[in-house]
């Protein structure tokens, strides 16, 4: 492996890192409301969040990039108030790896708190513990399980996204360019031994992640 493949393993995993680990406390908060709250409407906020895994991902970034762009209404105000821009760079990359694997999170999460029995939430409240006490002490361990499989789900999303990444960020080699972009360009350029090589690797970091994830569940007394 050269050291420009190098750097693009390490992007990849930084950005996908980066994106579980901001959506992950969103993830957390979205998936115990739905798991645990009704109100109007709920049936709505389940089928927007559900819509990037049915949607072509070449769409999502479409969106995305609308949004973001320098006259959109979100890129705009971030230009405007903080000179910051998204699109075509890093930072969009990760938003698009973060949109993408959103709904698998949250999907995990909700299962997991929807897992936990209400009788011993129930039974923590008669105790007098506070509402935030019931989720840290009761709720969150009980449902770790399943967070920490919604985040190697997620994770494992982020590694493989394509469309929505190459609509709002591009495929600019050294800036944000992905390992699936990677691939991309070394097909289409005629590279077929590299995309070869690059494939197995992004399998193989996929391998490792998820075996990682098993062995520390194992060793947590989880599975």
């Amino acid at each position: 492996m050269t050291s420009a493949d190098g750097q693009l393993v390490l992007f990849t995993l930084t950005t996908a890192l980066l994106a579980v680990a901001l959506s992950l406390p969103g993830g957390v908060a979205m998936g115990w409301w739905l798991a645990r709250k009704n109100w109007p409407g709920k049936s709505w906020v389940e089928t927007l969040l559900a819509l990037p895994l049915v949607m072509p991902p070449v769409a999502t970034g479409l969106i995305l990039l609308k949004l973001l762009g320098r006259r959109g209404p979100i890129g705009g105000w971030l230009h405007r108030t903080f000179d910051l821009e998204i699109v075509f760079t890093w930072k969009a990359v990760v938003v698009a790896l973060a949109v993408m694997s959103f709904p698998l999170l949250v999907r995990c999460i909700r299962s997991a708190f929807e897992e936990v029995p209400r009788h011993l939430e129930e039974a923590a409240i008669t105790l007098g513990k506070t509402p935030w006490q019931v989720f840290s002490k009761v709720s969150l361990p009980l449902a770790r399980r399943g967070i920490i499989g919604g985040v190697v789900l997620a994770f494992a999303r982020a590694l493989g996204e394509f469309g929505a990444t190459v609509m709002v960020a591009g495929l600019i080699p050294g800036v944000t360019e992905t390992l699936p972009l990677a691939i991309y360009r070394s097909f289409q350029t005629g590279d077929d031994s590299r995309a070869w090589a690059l494939a197995g690797l992004s399998a193989a970091i996929a391998f490792a992640a998820v075996w990682t994830s098993n062995r520390l569940l194992r060793g947590r007394g989880v599975l």
